[in-house]
C-alpha cells in the first residue's frame, strides 16, 4: 500500500496508485458504461478514482463507499472539491459499507459495481461477500469490474507479482494475489456471476468483468 495522507487539517488522502491507474481505468469504463448508468464503487479508499470518473463522465451517477471513517472523510472532502470544480458531476455522498454487513445500505438497483485493488488485501471471505452482494444488488444486466493483480492456474504473471504476493502474505497470511481460474471465477459462478471479459492492463494487472447471470 503506497497511499499517503495529506496535511493534518485536510482529510483528503492521496494515492499514488490511484493517480497511476485512473486514466487506464477510465478508458475501460468509457467504452463499456451506458449513458445514465448508476455505478457503485466498493472500497473507494481515498475517493480519487470516482472523483476522476465523475469529472470525466457527467452523464453517469457514481456512488462511493468504504468501511473506514478516514476513507469516508477523504471521499467527502474530494467530493466538495469536485462540486466546486464541476457542478454537473454526479458524485453522490459516500456510503458506509462493509461487504460483510447485512443488508447493504442500498435502496435501488445498481447497474455497475467497481472494486479495485481490494480482494488481494482482504481475507478471502471478503471476496465471497462481494460476489454475494453484487449478485443481489446488480440489475439483471449489470456487471462487476475487478481490477488488480491475478494469477492464472496457479502461476503468477511476473516476478514482481510473485514478490508482491509474498509481501502480502508476510503482512497477513489471509491476504494474497487471487487466482482467476482456481478461485475467482468458480466463486463468482457459485454466487451467480459469469465471466464476461478479461482486460489486460498496465503493470501486470487485469480488469475482470463479471456479469450477473440470468435468473433461473
Amino acid at each position: 500500500m503506497d497511499d499517503s495522507s495529506s496535511a493534518p487539517d485536510d482529510p483528503r488522502q492521496y494515492s499514488p496508485a490511484a493517480q497511476r491507474n485512473k486514466t487506464p481505468l477510465l478508458e475501460v469504463l468509457r467504452s463499456r458504461l451506458e449513458k445514465g448508468a448508476r455505478v457503485l464503487e466498493i472500497a473507494s479508499g481515498s475517493g480519487e478514482h470516482l472523483m476522476h470518473f465523475a469529472r470525466e463522465m457527467p452523464d453517469n451517477e457514481f456512488i462511493p463507499s468504504d468501511a473506514h471513517p478516514a476513507a469516508l472523510a477523504s471521499i467527502k472532502a474530494w467530493r466538495d472539491v469536485l462540486q466546486k470544480e464541476r457542478p454537473d458531476a454526479r458524485l453522490r455522498p459516500p456510503l458506509a459499507l462493509e461487504v460483510g454487513q447485512t443488508p447493504w445500505p442500498l435502496s435501488d438497483r445498481i447497474d455497475v459495481m467497481l472494486c479495485f485493488n481490494m480482494i488481494h488485501i482482504a481475507p478471502w471471505q471478503a471476496t465471497l461477500d462481494l460476489f454475494a452482494g453484487a449478485a443481489q444488488h446488480l440489475d439483471e444486466n449489470g456487471w462487476l469490474l475487478l481490477y488488480g493483480p491475478f494469477s492464472h492456474n496457479g502461476r503468477h504473471q511476473s516476478d514482481s507479482n510473485v514478490a508482491f504476493n509474498q509481501s502480502l502474505k508476510a503482512r497477513d497470511s489471509r491476504w494474497g494475489v487471487r487466482d482467476l481460474e482456481l478461485e475467482v471465477i468458480p466463486a463468482a459462478r457459485e454466487a451467480g456471476l459469469t465471466l464476461a471479459e478479461i482486460i489486460e492492463m498496465p503493470a501486470n494487472n487485469l480488469c475482470v468483468r463479471l456479469s450477473r447471470a440470468a435468473e433461473r
